[in-house]
């Protein structure tokens, strides 16, 4: 994009075919993160109006403290963690015969024969606490450097690291419970 914050400006001052062309290069990005937290496409789907809704209202606040990347994703993992916590909230209030969290989950970034192990991935994923999850998902599934994935959960490179460390532990725990528990089964 030739210039992010004169888009953004653009944006700001209503013009559509700013925001088509701001839409066009950030809507797979925050699609893909959307559903690396939500493992459901209708989810992912509306987060991601959800983000672009808030861009287009806000697109005037940005400050240019950071990159207009950083920024996007920051909107998109506020909004992705927020939309989690709403629907768990949500799904204890409804009753339903239907188990809600055993859906086929399919990422764009999944070659078909990983299917299976991307599904057990995510789903320890899903296991971490909010900020290992989300420097984690900012890491290995975005591939960002860890200066921006620190940018964008506002600390410091270290902390990055040390979130990451104990996600990695925390997801070997997750790992062998379930490789127990499928040996378990079958005997």
């Amino acid at each position: 994009m030739k210039d992010e914050n004169e888009i953004l400006r653009r944006i700001a001052e209503g013009e559509e075919k700013a925001f088509e062309i701001f839409y066009s290069t950030y809507s797979e990005k925050v699609y893909n993160t959307a559903l690396s937290f939500t493992k459901v496409i209708e989810d992912a789907e509306e987060i991601t109006q959800d983000v672009f809704v808030r861009i287009f209202k806000s697109a005037s606040k940005f400050k240019q403290k950071s990159s207009v990347n950083t920024w996007v994703y920051r909107i998109t993992i506020n909004t992705s963690i927020n939309y989690s916590k709403k629907k768990k909230r949500l799904r204890i209030f409804t009753t339903s015969d239907k188990p809600t969290d055993s859906i086929e989950f399919n990422h764009p970034g999944v070659m078909l024969e990983k299917k299976e192990e991307a599904a057990l991935l995510f789903e320890v994923i899903d296991c971490l606490p909010t900020n290992q999850k989300t420097a984690f998902i900012l890491s290995y599934i975005e591939d960002l450097p860890r200066r921006e994935v620190a940018e964008i959960m506002k600390t410091s490179i270290k902390a990055v690291e040390s979130l990451l460390q104990r996600a990695k532990k925390n997801m070997r725990v997750e790992l062998n419970n379930f490789q127990s528990n499928r040996r378990n089964s079958k005997n």
